[in-house]
């Protein structure tokens, strides 16, 4: 599974190791075995063996561990953060640099982090966070983000925080961020929308809760039939005007113009 540039992530939970096999072969980009949300305090420490005992450096995954200020962190780290098995840490509620280091100094040196904005605190220190040591790209935590800020929703109230989190990922020149976790799974159309939406504000990638919900996300983050043939178009007229000023449907074809259907097109 790629994990530097994963589209998808998807969540299993730790205390549910029969669910992990079935996680790996969901066809999501990357798995994280999930030690926090959905796990209650008192199966922390058995969820924690089960993941110990199903890793395979073969088969990398991430691991969400608990949060700094809970009393199981320093325990996952130890656990998990050496392991070969173990492509990455998932830090909740990342609100410092020094959070991210704490994972570091226990950890393998090839592995990397990705901490999750989630609170008010963590918007404040997105720079420092996004160019800490180690951290591959950063996610939204949506969902415990509005109820931190007290929001009422997840679209266009959320968009400044969006904006921000892209604008300081680019600036530390780590990859694009990951969005949020979408609870719907049944609806393919609406879940794509929302990805395509994310995809749209410079999000490289959602996390996912099910795994019906990994086909429709790789469709959003893939450039469609239409897009390519429109870089296509554009590259074909450039060629053929010999370097003169040209345009396209009606619109002037610039180098931006042209640094997007090569990207497109991967050339």
């Amino acid at each position: 599974m790629s994990t530097a540039l994963a589209r998808s992530y998807l969540f299993v939970p730790g205390n549910r190791p029969e669910r992990f096999e079935k996680a790996r072969g969901a066809g999501a980009d990357a798995v994280i075995v999930d030690l926090e949300d959905a796990v209650q305090p008192e199966e922390k420490g058995a969820a924690r063996n089960a993941a110990v005992a199903a890793l395979d450096a073969a088969r990398p995954v991430w691991v969400r561990v608990n949060g700094t200020d809970t009393p199981w962190f320093a325990d996952d780290v130890a656990a998990l953060a050496q392991h070969a098995g173990v492509a990455g840490i998932m830090l909740p509620k990342a609100e410092s640099a020094e959070q991210v280091a704490a994972v570091l100094a226990r950890a393998h040196s090839a592995l990397r982090v990705l901490p999750i904005v989630e609170t008010a605190r963590g918007i404040a220190s997105l720079n420092a966070l996004c160019g800490a040591q180690g951290v591959l790209r950063v996610a939204f935590g949506t969902l415990d983000f509005q109820v931190d800020l007290g929001i009422d929703g997840d679209g266009e109230e959320l968009d400044a925080f969006r904006s921000q989190i892209v604008l300081a990922s680019r600036l530390a020149g780590i990859g694009a961020p990951v969005d949020g976790v979408s609870t719907v799974f049944d609806d393919a159309a609406v879940l794509e929308a929302e990805a395509r939406r994310g995809r749209r504000f410079g999000y490289g990638g959602k996390l996912c809760i099910h795994p019906k919900q990994i086909e429709a996300v790789h469709r959003a983050y893939a450039w469609s039939d239409a897009e390519r043939a429109w870089a296509q178009r554009v590259l074909d007229v450039v060629q053929a005007s010999g370097g003169a000023a040209v345009a396209l449907d009606g619109k002037m074809v610039d180098m931006p113009v042209i640094l997007k259907a090569r990207r497109i097109l991967g050339v």
